[in-house]
């Protein structure tokens, strides 16, 4: 009778193969496909429901697999909402981070990252997703934690990171980029943030004042941050 290899006993040859992999052959629990399959249901039935009322149940129908599925991916619910709100995040940390890339100035970068910021409020699940979270906020205070902490995967870790840079190369003048990465996120994108929030700003609203309200913000942070040579070179 052969011998059972256990967990600990296993080497590199019993890891699935590259072959088994592009075949779409994964372990239990590891299937990127299913795993997105059952994210995109969580995302239908906690956008339509909420977060109390949602139920695992709910989730397994909505993404259609089997209840035996869902468990091999996320234990519980919590989990499954956690990882919900990791992976939007992280979409949107990818989106920030290829954006300030292409940018030419510390200026033009700030600019896009505000639009892209705006974008996000006015044209994705953010604020309905917000709203979810302040709800379970005093029973899940280390996920809300984690959506706002400064890290790479999150759109104000990597904003920190450009301020960081243009630091370096004498552009900008900031003791704290950190404070500063706060500050620039209010000063252009808080006013749609919390207006969206609590409803106080029509869900559509004008390019017009968008731009409007993002160059105001950013008249404000570079007179208070650019170095003097620099700010001095931009007219008005």
């Amino acid at each position: 009778m052969p011998k059972k290899i256990t967990s600990e006993q296993k080497t590199p040859d019993d890891a699935p193969s590259s072959a088994a992999v592009a075949l779409g052959r994964f372990p239990a629990g590891e299937d990127p496909i299913k795993r997105g399959q059952i994210l995109d249901g969580a995302k239908r039935v906690f956008m339509k429901m909420g977060y109390d009322a949602a139920s695992m149940n709910d989730v397994t129908r909505e993404a259609g697999v089997s209840k035996g599925t869902i468990y091999v991916y996320f234990q519980s619910k919590e989990e499954l909402f956690a990882a919900l709100i990791d992976r939007a995040k992280g979409q949107f940390t990818d989106t920030v981070r290829e954006t300030l890339a292409q940018s030419v100035s510390a200026e033009d970068g700030l600019r896009r990252f505000g639009q892209a910021f705006a974008n996000r409020i006015f044209n994705s699940e953010m604020i309905a997703s917000m709203r979810i979270l302040l709800g379970v906020i005093d029973r899940m205070p280390l996920l809300c934690q984690r959506y706002l902490a400064d890290s790479p995967s999150n759109a104000r870790g990597v904003l920190k990171s450009f301020l960081d840079r243009h630091v370096a190369d004498g552009t900008l003048e900031i003791a704290d980029t950190s404070l500063a990465a706060k500050q620039f996120i209010e000063l252009t994108g808080g006013i749609f943030l919390k207006g969206r929030l609590f409803n106080e700003i029509p869900e559509e609203i004008t390019p017009e004042e968008i731009h409007r309200v993002i160059e105001s913000g950013l008249k404000v942070f570079l007179a208070a941050y650019a170095c003097k040579a620099e700010a001095g070179s931009h007219p008005g």
